[in-house]
């Protein structure tokens, strides 16, 4: 427990706009934040809210990165409350979680948060736990990919245990940059195993799960130092970027009972503590849902929540500190959450598919909004915003609809 007036000082690992509205969240409350990524393209580092500080890279220089942050503790002068915004991060604390806790505030459930930003192992927890999830596997050669293959039902997709992996690969390569590939046949599955073998050996496939992407449900949630449930809500996709297997751009509150058990059930089960985002899907051909992923982490959806009365960073940090925080629970009051420069993408690619009309665009930009990229104290990123969206855009309405095959 802290005493007097004096808040902790905290550390923000990322400087993507999601770390960025980490210290918008701290930063009103008086905290004294900052953060740090080793991209200096990232928001973070011409953000009103910043700058950010530049790292080392703790995939490629691990020693170094270890080396930053202790003379970050250095520099700030007392034992900072260290939050992960990226799955990069949250590996990197949980790997030097030793000599990191002698000067940060580290989350207790690091180790879980960092198996869980691994997609073999939260899977394998998932399988373990009773959470419901389509069919998968993990594939380490052309033969496990015909096994697996004799089982599923097509379309599947195939991605690496993170995301980030697949961005190491030579330019022109057709997995450079991709989060998943869509495999439409047993031979495109051994295909695209064998184009991603190069960098990730060993990737994950699984069955796609069906329905529209409405059906898709975010849970956010953070869970104290006790294991207690101490803050959630959940949201609705309305759009996604890329069409049916992105991220949301356009979300809006919902009451989904079930899904609220199944997310709470499967990080109470495992002892999970910190913040989770988790996405589910309704399956269209039996309506159960089934898990996309889990992120335990500062989140792009988790931005959603403080406009829904549940500021998932601030309360996260207070229990880091060890305030004891009462349960908060999402206030009545519908809005739409709307990431802006993904939206501009998505917009185009529903319209050519035939799945929305113009009508439907205009109807889910009237009444409340909260932007996951504009805000206007930041102007710098703001424009830029507009600027880039404005660009997507045009390009997405002028260009061909985008396919789902990797190649």
């Amino acid at each position: 427990m802290t005493s007097g007036t004096a808040l902790p000082p905290a550390v923000i690992a990322g400087a993507y706009q999601t770390g960025v509205l980490g210290l918008r969240s701290l930063q009103r409350q008086g905290v004294q934040a900052i953060c740090f990524d080793s991209n200096p393209d990232n928001p973070g580092f011409r953000s009103v809210y910043g700058p950010a500080r530049l790292c080392p890279d703790p995939d490629l220089q691990d020693d170094a990165w270890l080396a930053f942050m202790l003379e970050l503790a250095v520099d700030l002068g007392g034992r900072a409350a260290l939050i992960p915004s990226s799955d990069k991060f949250v590996t990197a604390i949980a790997r030097h979680a030793a000599p990191l806790q002698e000067y940060f505030i580290l989350s207790p459930g690091i180790a879980l948060q960092a198996a869980l930003a691994e997609k073999s192992t939260q899977y394998r927890l998932a399988a373990g736990h009773g959470m419901p999830m389509p069919v998968t596997a993990t594939i380490g050669s052309a033969e496990d990919a015909r096994t697996f293959a004799e089982a599923a039902r097509f379309p599947c997709l195939v991605k690496p245990d993170h995301f980030r992996e697949w961005q190491r690969f030579p330019p022109e390569h057709p997995l450079l940059g991709r989060k998943i590939a869509i495999v439409r046949t047993p031979q495109e599955l051994v295909r695209a195993y064998e184009l991603a073998a190069a960098a990730t050996p060993v990737v994950i496939a699984q069955e796609i799960i069906q329905g529209d992407d409405t059906a898709k449900r975010v849970y956010l949630s953070c869970y104290d130092a006790r294991g207690r449930r101490i803050a959630h809500a959940m949201f609705r996709e309305l759009r996604c970027d890329p069409l049916r297997f992105g991220p949301a751009t356009v979300s809006e509150p919902v009451s989904d009972p079930e899904v609220d058990r199944i997310c709470d059930g499967f990080l109470r089960s495992i002892g999970f503590v910190g913040l989770c985002e988790i996405e589910m899907k309704r399956d269209s051909r039996d309506g159960r849902p089934r898990l996309i992923e889990a992120n335990p982490r500062l989140s792009g959806g988790g931005d959603a929540a403080p406009y829904a009365g549940v500021d998932l960073c601030w309360i996260h940090y207070q229990d880091l500190i060890g305030r004891q925080v009462a349960p908060v629970a999402p206030r009545d009051g519908h809005f739409r959450h709307i990431v802006l420069r993904n939206d501009a993408c998505a917009v185009p690619a529903y319209l050519k598919a035939g799945l929305i009309g113009w009508r439907d665009v205009i109807r889910s930009y009237r009444g409340r909004r909260a932007f996951y990229d504009l805000d206007w104290r930041d102007w710098r990123y703001s424009l830029e915003t507009l600027a880039i969206s404005a660009r997507s855009f045009v390009k997405g309405m002028v260009g061909k609809a985008p396919a789902d095959e990797f190649a």
